[in-house]
C-alpha cells in the first residue's frame, strides 16, 4: 500500500464516521488530500475497492469503508498520542464516588455510555481469584443454606443451596468461622486445598453436611468467571446502525449469554493491553457490523476490564479517549487508596 492509498483510506473512514455518507473523490480532494485531481483519487479508490477496503452501495455513489479499512484507521488512531476528553469531569464523578466497587462500576458504565453513545460494559474477574474478606453460611429453614461472600472492595455475592443431610445453625456458624480463619485475606484458589482438612477437623458429627457445604461454595466460586455490569443498551436503539433488528439482537445476545464476552474480556485481561475487535473479528454471530473496544483497569485495586460496544462507524478517537481517561482515573483512585 502506498502512502497516498493509506491517506485515502483514513480520509474515507473519517468522512464516513463524521457524516454517515459515502465519500466521493471530489470530497476527498476538497477536504483531505489536496494537490491531486479527482480522477487520480477516483482511480486509487477503485484499486482500493478491488483490494477489499471499500465498497459502493450504488454504482454512481461514493465509497464506504469495509471492516478492513476500519482496521487500518483504528491502528492509526491507536499508534498516535490522544487527548483525554472530559478528564476533569470524569475525575469529579469517579473520585467523588466512595461507594463499593459494585456501585462504582455501575456508575462508570453509565458515564461511559453517556459520553460515547455506545453500550458500555465492565467486568471484574473470577471470584476464585478475588481476595475474600468474609464468608457467612446461614440456615434458611430445613436444609437450605444461604452463603454470603464479601470480597475485597465491598463486592457481595450470594448463593443458596440445599444440603442432603441435616445441619444446625450452630454448626454452620462454626464452619463459617473456620473457613474465614483460612480464607480471610486470601483468594479461594489459594486456600481450596487446605480448607477441607482444617475446616472439618473436630466436626466429625456433621462432617458430611460440612463437606457438602464447602463443595457447594467451591462450585459457586469457581463457576462464576466474571461479574458483569453494562449500560446504554436502550440508547443505542436511536442510532441509525441499530435500526436493523438483527444487529440490536446480536448485541443483546452478547450481553445475555456472557460466555463469548467473557472469552474476549479474558483475552484482554491476559494481554494487559487495549483490544479492539472489528466486524468479523468478533466471536459472536451477528456482530459483523459492530465493533468492541476493551481496556484493562484497576478499580478499587481490583483487576477489571472496561469496554464499549458500538457500530463499525464508531467515533474511535473519542471512544478510545473516554476509555483511557476512565481507566487512568480508576488507576489514580486505586493509587490514592493505597497511600
Amino acid at each position: 500500500m502506498t502512502e497516498r492509498q493509506l491517506s485515502i483510506i483514513l480520509a474515507v473512514v473519517y468522512e464516513y464516521i463524521k457524516t454517515g455518507e459515502p465519500a466521493g473523490s471530489r470530497t476527498i480532494v476538497k477536504k483531505y488530500i489536496r494537490g491531486f485531481s479527482p480522477a487520480t483519487i477516483r482511480n486509487e479508490m477503485a484499486d482500493l475497492e478491488e483490494m477489499g477496503y471499500f465498497y459502493q452501495p450504488h454504482s454512481s455513489s461514493g465509497r464506504l469503508p469495509t471492516a478492513r479499512a476500519y482496521r487500518v484507521y483504528v491502528d492509526s488512531v491507536t499508534s498516535r498520542a490522544r487527548n483525554h476528553l472530559h478528564i476533569e469531569d470524569i475525575k469529579r464523578e469517579i473520585l467523588g464516588s466512595r461507594s463499593g466497587i459494585e456501585d462504582l462500576l455501575n456508575h462508570v458504565t453509565h458515564l461511559m455510555a453517556r459520553l460515547t453513545n455506545c453500550v458500555a460494559v465492565a467486568a471484574v474477574p473470577g471470584l476464585e481469584d478475588a481476595e475474600i474478606r468474609h464468608i457467612d453460611l446461614m440456615l434458611m429453614g430445613g436444609n437450605n443454606v444461604l452463603a454470603l461472600i464479601v470480597l475485597k472492595g465491598g463486592l457481595v455475592h450470594h448463593s443458596q443451596f440445599t444440603l442432603p443431610y441435616d445441619v444446625d445453625a450452630k454448626t454452620l456458624e462454626e464452619l463459617s468461622r473456620r473457613i474465614n480463619t483460612v480464607a480471610g485475606g486470601h483468594s479461594w484458589s489459594d486456600v481450596r486445598e487446605i480448607l477441607y482438612q482444617y475446616a472439618l477437623s473436630g466436626l466429625e458429627d456433621a462432617e458430611a453436611s460440612c463437606r457438602d457445604a464447602i463443595r457447594e461454595l467451591d462450585r459457586f466460586l469457581t463457576e462464576q468467571n466474571y461479574r458483569f455490569f453494562s449500560s446504554g443498551a436502550r440508547q443505542i436503539l436511536g442510532l441509525p446502525h441499530f435500526q436493523t433488528l438483527s444487529r440490536i439482537q446480536a448485541v443483546l445476545n452478547l450481553l445475555e449469554q456472557e460466555k463469548p464476552l467473557a472469552r474476549m474480556i479474558e483475552k484482554c485481561r491476559e494481554s494487559k493491553a487495549m483490544n479492539i475487535s472489528l466486524g468479523e473479528e468478533n466471536e459472536t454471530e451477528g456482530m459483523e457490523d459492530s465493533a468492541m473496544i476493551l481496556i484493562p483497569a484497576r478499580p478499587r485495586q481490583q483487576k477489571a476490564v472496561l469496554g464499549l460496544i458500538g457500530p463499525l462507524r464508531m467515533d474511535y478517537e473519542r471512544s478510545i479517549s473516554v476509555l483511557e481517561s476512565v481507566a487512568d482515573v480508576l488507576d489514580e483512585d486505586s493509587t490514592r487508596e493505597v497511600k
